[in-house]
């Protein structure tokens, strides 16, 4: 698998906490919005005073603020603090007309020593336009650029097992892994299922019986699950998913999306099996985190042949192009016959 690159900005905003030498800009990006926060969190509580936010606190909507706001908010001294935290929510950097630009340029260069300010793309996508020299030099200079990214697997692991036993309960590995693989690694996902689960089992260890009695699964398990069914020759219960995502008035074209997704995920876990690949090269085709996907991938693989998997594949396609193609076309009634014709074929 392709070498993670170091998250260097990350690592120096932790050390930047622990030792209280706080930078006086960030740029808060990235798909984990639950460090985001509790690192914003951290930063309130090492900067502003408890009782003082009206004066040292200072948040923006980007989308609204103008630079000249955003320079008045910077430059307002503390009163009964060392320092203010100015927050700045979906201000986009790169689409500013070019005297705003020229603006925020001049106050990166000359940030106030007692000011730390946080530029936090939530909606907004952060990406840097290196046409614009001077704002990139200015960001790369003043600015520690911070992306939280999905944990890895033992430190998702790790942080799950720590809110169970919060709760005073326990999971292993193996049930982790499986509360991953249903519900998303995205860990702000992932703590209200903590809870619940937490609430439902019964005994003082988690199982994976307990995650699926309660725990709200993402569409791609869900249509693992129902794929399975198929491999498994169990149509009814596949029929039964599908009816309950329809049910949730889940729009039949993203459906067929993640049917077509999961089929070609199956047919390239059975090329694995068939050419002698292991589950470290599923992993690497498929950008997978975690061996668990690709082992419950290999293991439904197993029970298919390749003809099925390149005959499902052109089933899903067919089904696609009509999606495409035809007017006044019963969405249900084609992922119903697709279902169906895709169970036949086992």
């Amino acid at each position: 698998m392709a070498k993670k690159e170091p998250n260097y900005g990350y690592q120096k905003l932790k050390g930047d906490l622990s030792s209280g030498d706080i930078s006086q800009a960030y740029i808060f990006y990235g798909e984990e919005s639950y460090l985001r926060e509790y690192y914003l969190g951290e930063l309130k509580e090492k900067l502003v005073p408890a009782g003082f936010e009206e004066f040292n606190y200072h948040r923006l909507d980007g989308k609204s603020a103008s630079s000249a706001e955003l320079t008045e908010a910077v430059e307002a001294m503390p009163m009964m603090a060392e320092r203010t935290l100015t927050v700045v929510t979906d201000f986009d950097l790169f689409k500013l007309s070019e005297g705003e630009r020229a603006i925020v340029i001049n106050l990166l260069s000359d940030l106030p020593e007692y000011c730390c300010l946080v530029f936090v793309y939530d909606v907004l996508e952060y990406k840097k336009n290196n046409t614009f020299k001077k704002l990139c030099a200015a960001i790369n200079g003043n600015v520690t650029e911070v992306e939280f990214r999905i944990s890895d697997k033992s430190d998702l692991i790790n942080w799950i097992r720590r809110h169970f036993r919060a709760l005073g309960k326990d999971i292993d590995s193996h049930a982790a892994e499986h509360l991953i693989f249903s519900c998303g690694s995205l860990m702000t996902g992932l703590l209200p299922e903590i809870e619940k689960i937490g609430a439902y089992a019964r005994g003082n260890t988690v199982t994976v019986k307990d995650i699926d009695a309660v725990a709200d699964p993402v569409l791609d398990a869900v249509v693992f699950n129902m794929t399975n069914a198929i491999t498994r020759g169990d149509y009814n219960e596949a029929s039964e998913i599908m009816g309950q995502l329809l049910k949730k008035q889940e729009e039949p074209f993203m459906l067929l999306a993640a049917v077509g997704k999961e089929i070609r995920r199956l047919y390239s876990a059975r090329i694995a099996l068939d050419e002698g690949r292991d589950k470290f090269w599923l992993m690497e085709q498929w950008g997978m985190r975690s061996d668990y996907p690709a082992k419950l991938l290999l293991e439904a693989a197993r029970r298919t042949t390749r003809e099925w998997c390149e005959c499902s594949v052109r089933l899903c396609q067919r089904t696609d192009r009509r999606f495409k193609s035809e007017r006044g076309l019963d969405d249900e009634g084609e992922l119903k016959l697709l279902l169906m014709e895709l169970a036949q074929k086992v």
